[in-house]
């Protein structure tokens, strides 16, 4: 039994909780959700190794960053990833279906290890860094559209809100490990090993997916998809550390059976033209899709990502002076970004909800962007002048709004987007989601520093523009999103209407044809 069960017990406020068997909960579904999560780690240390990266004299100088369109530039290098990323998340749909989810994690970290070799190796080359940071991309959009699928079809339903959730967090903490690497490296290296190093640590976590994923099992729902009945038992006994016959064992086995029949009854055989027409003719399906696509719409737009990668220009136009103090505010940004995941990982995903951890999230971002746009309009930062008591209030609002990100719109937008689909189109459902995220990843981290340039004295305008993002996703998710907390993922289904009647009569005609074939194969036999 987990050290972790009562703890979990006192912080988790649901039904299945308290009602499932304390075997389920043991380690094992922590360490495999761990694993998969350093692709997740990947983008976040990324993110934001090249926010300060291109504040570096030496990177500056060695590709071109301190004549010319400057802030063009320095989007390109930072949005190429993005852009991988997007191609990455369209492949991560078919491809953990071929091969499996485990080992589309596997190639996503070669894929991601190669691009790292790349940008390390660049030297001022900047198509070689552009080349690298695409392949890099390409990996890390393979691991958003596999990660959240793999976690939550090994997870328990209790805690599959914390697990999937980690994705997150890890990557939140790639994050900030790579804010306080620029910091390290800045004020204890010369030349180019000032940023040739922080560009080469973020091989770390792709190498530890790599090795991890190949020592992981494979996802029992993909293995029970492909008619591995024997292998999916094996492994969902394992994770479950359940014995042979145990009633939830067999129950968890006969929905996923159920689950399977019914789809196949209901829509046939699967290609991508009978996926998307399932997807988006069926109304309940469609509904799903389009909830997915728009939350992560939404996500990109609180201007989260804006903060990560951009956060010292950010905190340079706050008033913070010299490029060490800038990485060392950054690396405080990132810590209160990790600890707020945390926090909302044990205290709200499964207690709290998806639904109300939205809304919250909602506000506090709103306010704290909006403080921060009138703040910068009104009493605008002066050179050679301290921070005035306003300009930290502001400041402030740049962590408080770090935290309420990570209090919602961070971690629920991914459990969310991965439980709600039916088990057949979840890996579609997620790609697309996926490859949503970072399109508009890709158009916030490209527009940014022209915005922080244009709109205002000080780039203003671009804090309000975020803020009223806010208050719409606010509405999107009071009218439009459904709790799931505590469901299983075979009751998704009946969450977005459809009844348990209409299930059970499909799955008792898919079972009676079932028997009828076997029969006609027998009679011919004879």
């Amino acid at each position: 039994m987990s050290l972790l069960l009562p703890v979990l017990r006192k912080i988790v406020k649901n039904d299945a909780m308290r009602s499932d068997p304390p075997e389920i909960y043991g380690w094992r579904v922590y360490v495999l959700a761990a694993s998969a999560c350093f692709g997740a780690m990947s983008f976040g240390w990324d993110s934001g190794v090249i926010g300060g990266v291109i504040k570096l004299d030496p990177f500056k100088a060695d590709y071109g960053l301190t004549k010319g369109d400057v802030a063009n530039l320095s989007s390109n290098i930072v949005s190429v990833l993005q852009a991988g990323c997007f191609f990455g998340a369209l492949i991560g749909f078919p491809l953990p279906d071929w091969i499996g989810r485990k080992w589309a994690l596997v190639v996503a970290a070669a894929t991601t290890l190669a691009g790292v070799v790349m940008q390390s190796a660049a030297s001022g080359h900047l198509e070689a860094m552009y080349i690298g940071r695409l392949i890099s991309g390409f990996g890390v959009g393979i691991s958003s559209a596999v990660n959240p699928i793999y976690v939550s079809e090994n997870s328990p339903r209790a805690i599959r809100g914390l697990l999937t959730g980690m994705y997150q967090l890890f990557i939140v903490t790639g994050g900030m490990l790579a804010f306080w690497i620029n910091y390290a490296t800045s004020i204890h290296n010369v030349g180019k090993a000032q940023y040739i190093i922080p560009l080469a640590v973020q091989g770390i976590p792709a190498l530890l997916l790599l090795v991890l994923m190949i020592l992981s099992n494979e996802s029992p729902r993909y293995l029970a998809r492909k008619d591995r009945w024997e292998e999916a038992r094996r492994v969902l006994k394992s994770v479950r550390q359940l014995p042979d016959g145990h009633q939830y064992l067999e129950e968890e086995i006969q929905e996923i059976s159920d689950q399977l029949t019914y789809e196949r009854q209901l829509f046939g055989d699967a290609n991508l033209m009978t996926l998307l027409k399932e997807m988006f003719l069926t109304p309940t399906n469609r509904k799903r899709a389009l909830l997915s696509i728009f939350l992560m719409i939404w996500q990109q737009m609180t201007g989260t990502n804006a903060i990560n990668t951009y956060a010292p220009t950010i905190f340079e136009n706050l008033g913070i002076k010299g490029t060490s103090n800038q990485l060392f505010s950054t690396g405080i940004y990132g810590i209160v970004k990790v600890l707020a995941c945390i926090a909302f990982l044990l205290f709200m995903a499964d207690s709290l909800g998806r639904r109300r951890s939205l809304l919250a999230s909602s506000v506090g971002q709103s306010l704290c962007m909006f403080y921060i746009g009138l703040y910068v309009r009104i009493s605008p930062p002066v050179a050679d002048a301290s921070v005035p008591p306003q300009g930290y209030v502001a400041l402030v609002c740049i962590f408080l709004f770090a935290a309420f990100f990570q209090f919602g719109w961070g971690p629920a937008c991914w459990i969310y987007v991965s439980e709600i689909p039916t088990a057949r189109l979840r890996p579609l459902n997620v790609a697309l989601a996926a490859a949503t995220q970072w399109l508009f990843n890709f158009v916030v981290a490209k527009a940014v520093p022209t915005m922080l340039e244009t709109v205002g004295d000080h780039g203003y305008g671009t804090y309000l523009i975020f803020g009223s993002f806010g208050v719409v996703m606010w509405l999107f998710v009071f009218f439009l999103i459904p709790e799931t907390k505590g469901v299983a993922l075979e009751q998704m289904d009946a969450l977005f209407g459809v009844s348990d009647e209409e299930r059970h009569a499909i799955i008792a005609d898919g079972e009676k044809n079932f028997d009828a074939i076997h029969v006609s194969e027998n009679e011919k036999r004879v």
